[in-house]
């Protein structure tokens, strides 16, 4: 009897052993046909809810570098090579939990960029004592950063002048878009969409300029309350990316 006792004692250390461990997720947001996405461009929002409750158990930041171009993009990749070293950009999830746990994953990406922002999302099994660790869990984030330049929002301006458009065009990285570069801008359409009540919309190609990531046009337009939406868009890959802003031609 004292024999059942001490191994059921030895039983109940060992389970709350277990118990009491912490499991930790090392989770990475990934931009499509690019690298991944950290401090440069204010990182991905990172959060962890238990899939059955919707409990957050962790949330925060992507932070560090966009990784390694030649590894990603340009070295030919076998089972369990890393994409990833101690530099590359992640959030640690440090997950509290008492018994195995289905959990979701989601990466708000790139979060300072509401317009562009994409929720990318995954779930899985989480052991208590048991880290995903190394490349972790990563998750894709396709499309395009579009920032309109030019005109600025609610800009008055005569038709009689030139109307200048411009936008600034990145990976969802940050990383830059060049005639020839890595991203090549001639790879992608950069369209504006002018559209007015009562007219009938117009589209015109911006195109890329010496300044990296910068692409523009030039157009008249009759008098009227105008959205401009510019969108990107790659015919390779179908990463889409879209910014708007209004004007008033007077």
């Amino acid at each position: 009897m004292r024999f059942r006792f001490r191994f059921f004692s030895v039983l109940l250390f060992c389970f709350g052993s277990l118990a009491a461990q912490e499991s930790t997720v090392k989770v990475r947001a990934l931009a499509k046909d690019a690298k991944f996405i950290g401090s440069s461009i204010g990182g991905a929002k990172i959060i962890v809810r238990n899939a059955e409750t919707g409990t957050i158990l962790d949330q925060g930041f992507t932070s560090g570098s966009t990784g390694d171009t030649k590894l990603i993009l340009k070295t030919p990749q076998e089972r369990y090579d890393s994409l990833t070293d101690e530099e590359t950009a992640g959030f640690k999830a440090e997950l509290d939990i008492t018994e195995p746990t289905f959990i979701e994953i989601e990466a708000h990406a790139p979060f300072n960029k509401k317009q562009a922002r994409v929720v990318s999302s995954t779930q899985l099994w989480v052991i208590p004592g048991k880290n995903i660790t190394g490349d972790g869990v990563v998750l894709e984030v396709p499309g395009f950063v579009v920032d309109i330049l030019a005109p600025q929002t609610h800009e008055r301006i005569k038709s009689s002048e030139v109307v200048s458009l411009k936008a600034n065009i990145v990976m969802m990285c940050g990383c830059p878009v060049t005639e020839g570069g890595t991203w090549d801008a001639n790879q992608y359409e950069v369209k504006a969409i002018l559209a007015a009540e009562g007219k009938e919309s117009r589209e015109i190609t911006l195109k890329p300029t010496d300044k990296a990531s910068t692409f523009e046009a030039e157009t008249n337009l009759d008098k009227g309350y105008y959205t401009i939406t510019v969108y990107a868009f790659d015919p390779v890959t179908g990463n889409t990316g879209v910014d708007k802003t209004n004007i008033i031609i007077n």
